[in-house]
């Protein structure tokens, strides 16, 4: 696959390339350090946080007691001593 490096624009090759898309070494380190110095960044969150603490979707109904694809399975609670 041909395509171009995103640190300095040079042509680089998948068939050719170790680093690809990268054309270096060199270039996958100073993108890396891009990343680390947070000159990139997410510009929106994936999920939200009120999403994770309430365990639910907006507009989602409330999950059954027990799904249906495992019904018979024992849950974590059921310990086996």
């Amino acid at each position: 696959m041909k395509h171009r490096c995103p640190i300095c624009k040079t042509p680089t090759d998948s068939g050719e390339h170790a680093e690809f898309p990268f054309c270096s070494e060199r270039c996958r380190l100073h993108d890396l350090g891009n990343w680390a110095s947070e000159k990139y960044v997410v510009s929106d969150p994936v999920f939200d946080m009120n999403e994770l603490e309430t365990g639910t979707e907006p507009g989602s109904k409330k999950a059954p007691d027990e799904d249906e694809d495992f019904k018979g399975f024992r849950t974590p609670d059921d310990t086996i001593h």
